[in-house]
């Protein structure tokens, strides 16, 4: 009840049908229920804002964490939209709550070795398996948190495709801390005493995330900072090894190279300490908490979430350059930048249609239940 109370969650969030039975009833057919109504859905929202035709999908890339059933859940949508046979498709499971940006940099990969191609990217976590129902502190903190949710993403090479798109990818960043055993186990699937399964999460989580969070600015600073932000930093850096270990890091500012912050809605305490570690005012990471308030944590969908919220609320501008930043199991910290091609109008559909006017909402520390 107390992290209830502190997570930051509003009561419109998501639960699928099976928890909300005394005890839950996690069967797989109401698991692959759960993924048919997330994923369609999605898929279904995507062909009517686009046009796009099952048959034009070249690339089909699902992630989702935690289920991964057989036939995979990429072979679901095939069968469902009776995709083409020669179409290439991939199921990502086990790789966190940044698999999404992994799906954007795979999706990458393949469309620029196979030309005038459609690549559809669907991130998602099913949450009928995988609710927790012991007794141990550590895990139940994700049943707390994590929501239904699901995004359908359609990226593109095809040059009749130019001129309507929305974004253009820059950079794709992924930094990778399983070499280390802490950073391995800090987000760990087993069984707790009772031999009941769950997610663990350690009381190191939010140090590693900061060390991770770390490796990858050092990585997409020289990339995306002016000259003046990478000179300071670099003089840091260099008196940092030579001369003196203890000096205060210089953290750049990020803010002159992004308009838009998308952060990972993990939990309050993820958006806090990227919050405070980036220096970022409130409005950079609005869009972040009033996702969580909303939706929850809906892994590794969230990032679209949020970016549909800086559009709902009419905020994207012609040339805004948006940095999303994950973190996953594993330990992950995977971030892209990408560039608004035009101002977008404000949608008329999407997450936010039936709520946006009463964002942003004051979230209060704790909220008594």
């Amino acid at each position: 009840m107390r992290i209830l109370e502190r997570s930051g969650l509003g009561e419109e969030t998501c639960l699928p049908p099976a928890i909300h039975y005394i005890p839950p009833k996690p069967t797989m057919e109401a698991a692959r229920g759960e993924a048919e109504l997330v994923i369609f859905s999605a898929m279904d929202a995507l062909f009517n804002k686009t046009g796009l035709k099952p048959k034009d999908i070249d690339i089909l890339i699902v992630n989702c964490s935690l289920f991964s059933p057989t036939p995979s859940l990429s072979a679901m949508v095939i069968n469902k939209y009776k995709l083409r046979s020669n179409i290439k498709s991939f199921n990502l499971s086990g790789m966190g709550c940044s698999a999404g940006l992994i799906s954007i940099d795979l999706a990458r990969d393949l469309l620029q070795v196979h030309p005038n191609s459609n690549a559809v990217v669907v991130s998602t976590e099913i949450i009928t398996p995988n609710y927790y129902q012991g007794n141990e502190r550590a895990m139940l903190l994700p049943n707390c948190l994590f929501r239904m949710g699901g995004a359908a993403i359609l990226l593109s090479n095809r040059n009749s495709e130019r001129r309507r798109a929305k974004y253009k990818l820059v950079h794709v960043v992924r930094t990778h801390k399983g070499a280390d055993d802490k950073a391995y186990r800090c987000v760990f699937e087993e069984e707790d005493k009772e031999g009941k399964v769950g997610i663990s999460l350690s009381k190191d989580l939010m140090a590693i995330a900061g060390e991770a969070l770390k490796s990858n600015i050092t990585t997409m600073g020289p990339l995306v900072l002016p000259a003046s932000e990478q000179l300071l930093f670099l003089l840091t850096l260099i008196g940092r090894k030579i001369f003196n270990p203890k000096w205060k890091p210089y953290i750049p500012d990020f803010k002159q190279a992004f308009e838009h912050f998308c952060i990972h809605a993990g939990g309050r305490a993820v958006i806090d300490e990227l919050q405070k570690n980036l220096q970022l005012s409130a409005e950079h990471v609005e869009a972040s908490r009033m996702t969580l308030h909303r939706f929850g944590n809906t892994s590794s969908s969230s990032l679209w979430y949020e970016l549909n919220y800086i559009e709902s609320k009419g905020r994207m501008k012609k040339g805004d350059r948006v940095w999303q930043i994950a973190f996953g199991s594993g330990f992950k910290c995977n971030s892209a930048v990408w560039k608004c091609n035009r101002s977008i109008k404000t949608p008329m559909d999407g997450p936010w249609a039936d709520c946006i006017d009463r964002y942003p909402v004051h979230i209060p520390e704790i909220v008594k239940l």
